[in-house]
Formats: C-alpha cells, structure tokens, sequence
C-alpha cells in the first residue's frame, strides 16, 4: 500500500471541500484533497448550478411562448418548439467549465487531488483504494445527500433532483412530493417547459419553511401557472402499473393520481455513511456532526463543514467555514459567527430570507418595527413586468438597528448580498434610508423600506 503524507486533508470536493483546499493552498499549507465523484460536489454538478440553468430554460421558453401569443410589449413570434436534449447539453457546458475551472484553481495552489472513496481509519489516517493517507489535520466536508422515502424508492418513474436535471424529455404529467424549495423550483420549471404539474405537501402551506405573508406571490403563481396543490395530503405510495400516486386526503380517503414521473423532493440529510465515520466516535448533534465555533468536533484536529455539520445547508455556509478553517490551520485566531446567512429559494417570484423574521424577532423578545414596501410602487419592477412582492425590514424599535430582511419578487436574489452587507455591518434604518439607492433599481425598495419604517417612505 502507498503512503502519503500531508498536513491537510479533505474528505470531498464540494464547495466547503474545494475552497478550504484552496485557501489552505495559498497559506502554503501542504494539502490533499479525496473526491469520489466529480469536483464542485452536489452543488455544481447535480444542484445549485444545473437548477439554476434548467430554471432559465424554461423562463426563457415561457416567456417565447408568451410572446407568441400575446404580448403587450408589441412582440410577436410563432409557436416555439423546445428541444429539451440541447438544453440539458447548454447546461452540462457550464457545469463542466465550472468544474474545470474548480480543478485549475487547486492546481494552481499545488493542491494534490486523490480520486477514489475515502474510507477514515482514525483521526490522522484515510485510505483511499491502495494508498493510505496521513495527516496532521482532518477536514470532513462529505456534504448531503437526498431523502428518499422508503414507499417511493428512486427508479423507473420515481425520480429525484438528480434525474430531474438530466431530463431526456418532458414528461407530459409530473407530481412533486415535496413543497419545499427543491420541489417547486423543479416543479416550476417543469411546468414553464410544458408539463402538468402536481405538488404534494404534508404541510398546510407550500415553502413552510418560510412566513406565510412571504410565500403568498409565490402561491399565487403557482395557481397562475395552473399548478395543482395538494395541501396537508401525505403519500402512500405508488402503483406501478396504473401508474398512479396514492395520497391521503385531510379526511384519510385516498386519492390516486395519475402521473408520468413522480419527483421526490423531501429534502436532504448529512452524508455521514458509507465512509467509516464510526471509527471517529465523534459527538454528533443529531443526524449531523457537531462542531463548535471553530467547526471543531470533539476529536482535536478534526473538523466538520457544511452540509454534514447540519443546518443551514447552503453551499456559501460551507465556503465561509472552508476558508476560516484553512485559516485556523495556518495559526490565524478566527471564529464562525456571522451576523447572518442568506437564504434564497429560486422559485417564481424569489425569495430571500436574511436575519430575523417578525415572528423569530418577537420570539427572541425584541420590540422590532416592521416595515413593507412594494414592488408594485417601483419603477424597475414595472418595466420588467412584475408587479408582485415586496421588500421588508424588521428593526428594533429602540435604536433602528436592522435584524432581518426578507424580500420576494422578481430578481430579488441579487439583494441578499446587500442585506446580509447590512447586518454584518450594524446597519440602522437611518444608514439605508440615508444611502443613496440608484434609480430605477429594485434595490430601491430596499431604500423605500427603511424610510417607511421610519416614517417617511417617499414613493407610497
């Protein structure tokens, strides 16, 4: 058996794996990075990215079927056809110059990368096929994986998020077990590309994750779209040959609906198997491993970083705690603790979430000032024909320092950076009213926001 020594070494080449490598690179740490699959993880080749590529496609393809039957932007163009198998090749393009530029990165910062399956043998030893690996630091960075539920084994007609990015056609009939972002940001997307689409939620609402006031455009999207909800309805399971999903009613009857395809999207779970992990004996919070402000498990000199520390799993979690690791490695004092973390959902309208909600304010105790404006109040968001959503801010009422934002609307993802800019920074209402926001923006109804909860919003 081979053996190689290193300083650093990383289990998995997703975001948190590959950007805790990189960095780790440019401190001139000696560091080896294991991947089972291909660079760039979960995130860049079957999630994040190739979601956000099929989800313009079909934007794209409704909005060119829009226009060609009426448009009141004076546009006119014939029926459009869609040829699903070219989409899904302009997708895996970008996915593949991502992951190539992934793998130049870490051989630019003289990154060694194993291939193969890692299997932990103790805190300072890995094997991966015939070579044994020994290192002074451990990072575990294996990710997530999907829920499957054991009524709806994947295969056949019964998919996840996987296959539903690799699409060889639309299927004509579709249901989403799942009403949470995965669910319909698929779901949504499958139906702008022409299928019927179902959602199936246990819930009483779809996104429950989220408030209702913040989901409601969303829901009404979906029932413009002609999406069929099934609320508060679980699964039984599926019959194969009838090819229907049976569910239960609120009343416990059982409904069988017929479909193509079913997607499973019930969520994600820390990827703590199949790896030897039990040869750490870590504490573990949960199904996850447990790590302190440092992502420091209860092993010294063993680390955990996204998804399979647990939630919030959201790739740029994983950047954050990759870097500051490497960091941490190199003798640099630094610690997890950002003020807060964005949460975007890519349905139709989007969704950010960042900081505290009125309800977890008011949970916490805080008196908060809780403020509104709309997009329909907004230049920018009429001439890209859209006039539903808003943006909020909750601030505390005693000194106007800002808690949360949320927002849902039309491109409204590209304001997570500025909200979360905000908390990091201690902003108050005073600071964004008193900012000059350029016109006309959508970033405007963020100014818009703050001056109302002051007082004086301008444009309402």
């Amino acid at each position: 058996m081979q053996t190689l020594n290193t300083t650093l070494l990383i289990i998995g080449g997703g975001p948190g794996g590959y950007v805790t490598a990189i960095r780790a690179g440019q401190l001139g740490i000696a560091t080896i990075l294991v991947e089972g699959q291909s660079l760039g993880g979960t995130c860049l080749n079957i999630g994040c990215i190739p979601s956000k590529a099929l989800i313009h496609v079909a934007e794209q393809f409704q909005q060119t079927r829009h226009h060609s039957q009426h448009s009141a932007l004076g546009i006119t163009v014939s029926a459009p056809t869609l040829d699903i198998g070219k989409s899904v090749e302009w997708k895996d393009g970008i996915v593949d110059r991502l992951t190539t530029g992934v793998a130049a990165l870490l051989k630019k910062n003289k990154v060694q990368v194993v291939t193969g399956w890692a299997k932990v043998i103790d805190g300072k030893t890995v094997e991966v096929g015939d070579t044994r690996i020994q290192c002074e630091h451990l990072v575990l960075a294996t990710g997530s994986k999907s829920v499957n539920l054991p009524m709806l084994p994947i295969g056949g007609p019964i998919i996840s998020s996987t296959e539903a990015l690799a699409p060889t056609s639309v299927p004509k009939r579709l249901i989403v077990v799942g009403g949470g972002y995965i669910g319909l940001e698929l779901g949504i997307a499958y139906r702008k590309l022409g299928a019927d689409v179902s959602v199936v939620e246990a819930q009483e609402r779809i996104l429950p994750a989220y408030d209702a006031e913040l989901t409601q455009p969303v829901h009404d999207e979906l029932k413009k779209l002609g999406v069929k909800l099934y609320l508060k309805h679980s699964v039984q399971g599926f019959d194969s040959k009838a090819n229907t999903l049976q569910v239960s009613d609120p009343n416990g009857d059982t409904l069988n609906l017929q479909t193509d395809q079913v997607l499973v999207a019930v969520g994600r779970k820390p990827n703590t198997q199949g790896w030897n992990l039990e040869a750490l004996n870590l504490d573990m919070n949960g199904a996850s491993i447990k790590i302190d402000h440092r992502c420091q498990t209860s092993m010294r000199n063993v680390y955990a970083i996204g998804d399979v520390a647990g939630e919030p799993m959201l790739a740029h979690r994983a950047m954050a705690q990759g870097e500051m690791v490497a960091e941490l490695i190199s003798g640099k004092s630094r610690e997890f603790n950002p003020a807060a973390i964005a949460a975007v959902c890519f349905t139709d309208p989007e969704l950010v979430v960042v900081g505290k909600t009125p309800d977890e304010a008011k949970t916490a105790g805080l008196d908060c000032i809780v403020s509104s404006f709309p997009f329909a109040a907004n230049g920018r968001a009429m001439t890209l024909e859209s006039k539903s959503g808003f943006v909020r801010v909750v601030a505390r009422r005693d000194n106007h320092l800002i808690v949360g934002w949320q927002a849902v609307g039309v491109g409204v993802s590209e304001l997570s950076t500025a909200f979360a800019q905000s908390l990091e920074m201690g902003a108050r209402l005073e600071d964004i009213g008193g900012t000059i926001h350029a016109h006309p923006t959508l970033g405007e109804a963020v100014q818009e926001a703050a001056l109302r909860a002051l007082g004086h919003a301008l444009h309402l």
